[in-house]
């Protein structure tokens, strides 16, 4: 695995080594050691799973305080637009964002750590997402950004009113009330 830091601090991308054969191919999708070695210690604590059709956005997400998550995910089927916002204050990176193309294809991870929030856009017809969270789902302290807030101003890559958002994503905050 190839581990490659992000110009935001704690944001990392995955590269796992593929092996192809006429077969098919094999690939270690996480490995502890080899993660806390280059990343840190993280205590993975649940795998959850998606599957999104074209043109749906999910995000900007994430949980405030102790009920903080952080995230290592990937695309198994199709192809997203994963961006991570950085959102910790004191973050000399504050507001600052990091655009990842995660695809079958690529086979690429994404590490969000805790102080992040998380979204992606669905490019493909379909795309098949898998999440390793640290901290369990908890509504009470899940906040929602505001996915086309101008102060952070994300370039998504197809045209806003193609985008699918939930009732909950289209009642985003803004970013400066964060």
């Amino acid at each position: 695995m190839r581990f490659l830091e992000t110009e935001l601090e704690g944001l990392w991308i995955i590269e796992p080594k593929v092996l192809n054969d006429p077969r098919g191919y094999f690939m270690e999708a996480y490995k502890k050691e080899a993660f806390n070695e280059q990343i840190g210690v993280v205590n993975f604590i649940q795998d959850n799973e998606s599957i999104s059709s074209r043109g749906v956005l999910r995000g900007l997400h994430y949980q405030e305080g102790d009920k903080a998550q952080a995230k290592l995910v990937r695309v198994i089927k199709g192809k997203v637009l994963d961006v991570a916002v950085d959102i910790r204050k004191e973050s000399k990176t504050y507001g600052q964002y990091k655009i990842v193309e995660l695809s079958e294809e690529n086979k690429r991870q994404f590490f969000i750590p805790r102080g992040f929030a998380h979204g992606f856009l669905v490019l493909s017809e379909y795309a098949l997402f898998l999440y390793k969270v640290d901290n369990v789902y908890a509504p009470e302290a899940e906040r929602t950004i505001d996915c086309f807030d101008k102060d952070i101003n994300i370039p998504w890559a197809i045209d806003p009113s193609q985008v699918i958002l939930s009732e909950k994503d289209k009642s985003g905050k803004p970013f400066k009330e964060i």
